[in-house]
């Protein structure tokens, strides 16, 4: 039997060892076995869910109802998911999500604004890795100028441009 058969006739059915231990065969039909056929968490369809980080991320959020270590350290193989389990998940900033998001520095801008509500070094050093991240961290996160993030949009002429019009000029 198939995940999408199992999740089907578990649907239909309702739960059963059988189907789940099938839906189980994918992190995704797992996350949607608990969701809609079981109504609720189990360890076998979280560990399933927990192969994938955005399948992790979502079963935190719409079956456990809150965090968990396990379902957070899958989040945190992915910087997008790792983001996303912060904002939606904990609520609120921790260094294993942070550290996470910092693996990209459009993910590490977002995780200042949006997580952290503020600038912190880690996260301005990681969105300096990119010289465009730099110039929207400088113009979302520190809103002003700074010698960290100025030097790396300096390094493309076009952000250095944007830069200098967008942040240095309203700074004054």
């Amino acid at each position: 039997m198939t995940a999408a058969e199992a999740l089907r006739l578990g649907l239909e059915a309702g739960p059963s060892d059988e189907t789940r231990e099938a839906a189980c065969g994918h992190p995704w039909a797992a996350l949607y076995y608990a969701r809609s056929v079981d109504r609720g968490p189990s360890d076998a369809t979280r560990s399933a869910a927990c192969r994938d980080p955005w399948a992790a991320t979502y079963y935190a959020r719409d079956v456990d109802h809150g965090p968990r270590d396990d379902t957070r350290a899958a989040a945190c193989r992915g910087h997008w998911p790792a983001l996303a389990y912060a904002h939606s998940v904990d609520r609120c900033p921790r260094d294993d999500t942070r550290a996470a998001a910092c693996r990209n520095p459009y993910a590490a801008r977002d995780y200042a604004r949006d997580v952290d509500h503020g600038p912190r070094d880690d996260t301005r050093a990681a969105a300096c890795m990119d010289p465009w991240a730099a110039l929207v961290y400088a113009r979302s996160v520190d809103r002003g100028p700074s010698d960290a993030t100025r030097s790396a949009a300096a390094r493309d002429p076009e952000a250095a441009r944007a830069y200098a019009r967008e942040v240095e000029a309203r700074a004054k």
